[in-house]
């Protein structure tokens, strides 16, 4: 297994406008190869835009998505990996042949579609079918798997995730600067947002305070630690639909240290080497190795009715 270098994007979408999102796809994913990136991850709802699809109907939302891989942002997505010679992942709505619905992440190469999930606890839109099953699958000789936003947040998805072999797993958010019960927790004022070239230091504390990245840091790198696998964390940054995001894109290591960062206050990229010596260092490795399933296995399965609330939102 070789070091391969990994890129991670923010930038700011626009809500239902896929020709302009590929076009900053295309720009960043250029812009990392330069770089020497072979591998480029984007957020969740990356080629769509994503808080918007909260307004829809089933109608609006199912001309909102695509066959995937036929539909024409994969196909497009797949014409930039070729055209870059890099591997792409982002993430759009999913129409299938039967007409269900589905948030989905892609990872497409040069020669087509490498691998699809479907988010498991999708929100934004009822009309939306959860995924129901996890995905690893093969990439520059590495395995990996995806996890979309929520997803993270069920510790279990994880740890399954790595069961099944994910070294790294791509982590696509939309996420943070939302209102819940945490202390500190709340909407970003987009006002700062317009102001932030005359005010950064004003629009940066609220970024990274508990609104935000502190949040994050709370959880995030837990995932890598615990579970001894990088984590490759996107986000999109600026305003989706009416609510603004921060970015703060990153690649974190399987000891749970940040390798690379966005810290841009607009559009971004970082580069991180993935290395397979930190898989067998760190101690998540012997974290797994040392778990006694007996104990626990008919605890963690016992019968359960999931109930998803999310705190921000509001039904329509």
């Amino acid at each position: 297994m070789e070091p391969i270098k990994i890129a991670t994007a923010q930038f700011e979408n626009r809500s239902n406008d896929k020709a302009y999102n590929l076009g900053m796809i295309r720009q960043l994913a250029a812009e990392a190869k330069a770089q020497g990136a072979q591998v480029i991850a984007f957020h969740e709802c990356s080629i769509t835009g994503y808080t918007f699809a909260r307004h829809l109907d089933k109608d609006a939302l199912t001309a909102v998505a695509e066959l995937i891989p036929e539909g024409e942002s994969v196909q497009e997505l797949i014409a930039i990996a070729a055209a870059l010679d890099i591997v792409i992942l982002a993430g759009l709505f999913e129409r299938t042949a039967a007409g269900t619905l589905h948030k989905a992440y892609v990872c497409v190469d040069k020669n087509g579609l490498v691998a699809k999930y479907r988010k498991l606890h999708p929100f934004i839109n009822p009309h939306l079918t959860p995924g129901n099953e996890y995905v690893v699958f093969d990439l520059l000789g590495w395995k990996c798997g995806i996890l979309i936003c929520y997803d993270n947040n069920i510790i279990e998805n994880v740890r399954a995730t790595t069961l099944l072999g994910a070294e790294i797993i791509f982590m696509p958010h939309v996420t943070m600067c939302t209102p819940s019960p945490r202390p500190g927790a709340g909407f970003v004022d987009p006002q700062l947002w317009y102001n932030r070239e005359e005010d950064p230091t004003s629009l940066r504390a609220e970024f990274d305070g508990l609104k935000g990245r502190s949040w994050l840091m709370k959880w995030l790198p837990a995932r890598a630690y615990d579970n001894g696998v990088y984590v490759v964390f996107s986000n999109p940054i600026g305003m989706d639909d009416d609510q603004l995001k921060n970015g703060c894109s990153m690649i974190i290591d399987p000891f749970g240290d940040v390798m690379a960062e966005c810290r841009a206050l607009g559009n971004d990229v970082a580069i991180a080497m993935v290395t397979p010596q930190k898989l067998t260092q760190a101690g998540g490795t012997r974290y797994k190795q040392a778990r006694r399933p007996e104990l626990y296995g008919h605890i963690i399965a016992a019968p359960h009715t999931g109930v998803q609330k999310v705190a921000w939102l509001k039904e329509e």
